[in-house]
């Protein structure tokens, strides 16, 4: 089968707070995922707080505040954000090995509170903005396009604690104005930006601000989150008609389990749950479905008269998501994911990684024509990859071939969406192109990345970066267009 379109763009994906590092340099101010202390796959990851007595006290990221309750740091626990893996030092380095695997893109997410320390100044931190002028400086060197992440899962932690984040209509305006820093601020030099990332799986404290984690205040969070995404779009092509915009959705597959209707209709409705946060950014309104899922839910949305305008002024230009495994759905599915929106049970017909995430890379290209054939824009697959315990040898070498083996056969489903089905796929970006630390439990040695880090899960280590055998092969797939994905 031919290779990729021309033009088509490889690259890696990281975040701020689980690669950057740097929290308390250069201006930067407290961020909501600072207070996030590590874990693992059998102890959750916790909040940090001054209880309102002022103890000490902790409670599940995902879950809601003690009243009285505010996230605080403590000097004797460990925090991976703090240091993560230290890019905001070693992004030369790491920009290098990526120029010389020949990704044509980098996503990377800013960091709000990097530039705009509290969320409430009227004037950026011009440390920060400098820092990541560097950043793109040292992509253009090697033709490298950044696509820019504005918000990936935090805000100013002066905004969580002061207007309980998102919860609040002030943010939105914040957020705008710190959007269009960005957008002014690397005017032609980044065109390709997303407002949010996985906008319909983020809640909690460390990711959208608010104290609690009820459906009502969530959802209140997100219509907000959409709203202030619609405006930036519109200011965005106000100041560059040649940005595309778009914003990141948690997409893994979901299939029924039995070819039983009531099964079929539960799998239906559950999936129809999790896509109407596309529904109402890449079409511009809330689909009709929606009144019942708030009803049902006894979720009671705040609106202001212009607000139904500004949803269908700023729809996407693009729809981007993460893939990395399928789940079934049957009548009697248990709920396994705050909000209820990403829960599913084990495919027996799948094989799973080490953290129990089942493997199906032909559910990639269903996803992509899902998506396509519902909204009919270009699609961008900016998370994908495979976390797995990695062994160094005492050579050096990392012998990651199941990694290969895990991308070569998604890569071949991509290049069958793409030739096949004629879907138009604008690039790819790994999850953890470089390793970085787990989003869900805090730890180093579930790693995602091309290249190995010498760290541990507590951040002790040489922070050495050493090529792995997947590194070689991707350079191969990037020089080829995937035209090349022998292993």
């Amino acid at each position: 089968m031919s290779a990729f379109t021309d033009g088509f763009l490889w690259g890696g994906a990281t975040s701020d707070f689980q690669y950057e590092g740097g929290f308390n340099e250069g201006g930067k101010g407290l961020s909501t995922h600072d207070f996030e202390t590590d874990g693992s796959l059998e102890r959750p990851r916790m909040i940090s707080l001054k209880l309102a007595d002022g103890s000490r006290g902790e409670v599940p990221t995902r879950e809601s505040f003690p009243d009285g309750a505010e996230a605080e740091i403590y000097d004797d626990v460990y925090y991976p954000s703090h240091k993560a893996v230290d890019f905001y030092h070693h992004y030369k380095e790491d920009i290098a090995l990526m120029g010389e695997m020949g990704f044509g893109v980098f996503r990377f997410s800013i960091c709000w509170s990097r530039i705009f320390p509290t969320g409430d100044e009227l004037t950026p931190n011009e440390e920060g903005l400098k820092f990541y002028d560097d950043v793109i400086t040292e992509l253009e060197k090697y033709n490298i396009q950044p696509l820019i992440t504005i918000c990936h899962d935090e805000l100013p932690d002066y905004l969580a604690k002061k207007y309980d984040g998102w919860s609040s209509r002030h943010v939105i305006d914040c957020y705008v104005r710190y959007a269009t820093t960005l957008l002014e601020r690397y005017k032609g030099r980044c065109r390709l930006w997303l407002t949010f990332n996985e906008i319909n799986a983020v809640n909690g404290y460390a990711q959208i601000g608010t104290h609690k984690q009820d459906e009502q205040t969530v959802y209140q969070a997100k219509h907000h989150m959409f709203l202030a995404s619609a405006i930036t779009v519109k200011i965005a092509h106000q100041i560059d008609p040649d940005n595309m915009m778009g914003t990141m959705y948690a997409l893994s597959q979901m299939y029924p389990a039995t070819c039983a209707p009531e099964d079929v209709m539960a799998c239906y409705i559950k999936r129809r749950n999790n896509l109407w946060f596309s529904d109402v950014m890449a079409r511009g309104y809330y689909p009709n479905y929606t009144d019942e899922f708030f009803r049902e839910r006894n979720v009671k949305l705040v609106k202001e008269p212009e607000d139904d305008k500004i949803l269908r002024e700023g729809p996407l230009d693009m729809v981007t998501f993460s893939y990395y495994r399928s789940m079934t759905v049957s009548k009697d599915t248990k709920l396994t994911w705050a909000m209820g929106l990403l829960g599913g049970d084990q495919n027996p017909y799948l094989e799973s990684t080490n953290w129990g995430w089942p493997i199906d890379p032909i559910g990639l290209r269903y996803t992509l024509n899902e998506l396509y054939d519902r909204y009919q824009k270009p699609l961008f697959v900016v998370e994908n990859g495979l976390g797995e315990i990695d062994i160094m040898k005492e050579d050096g070498t990392v012998e990651d071939d199941y990694r290969i083996r895990y991308l070569a056969q998604h890569f071949e489903e991509m290049k069958k969406a793409v030739n096949i089905d004629k879907v138009p796929l604008l690039g790819y970006t790994m999850w953890g192109s470089t390793d970085l630390v787990s989003l869900s439990t805090g730890e180093m040695k579930k790693r995602y990345g091309f290249v190995y880090v010498d760290l541990d899960d507590k951040g002790n280590g040489t922070g050495i970066r050493s090529r792995k055998k997947s590194f070689e092969w991707m350079k191969k797939v990037c020089h080829t267009n995937g035209e090349d994905l022998s292993f």
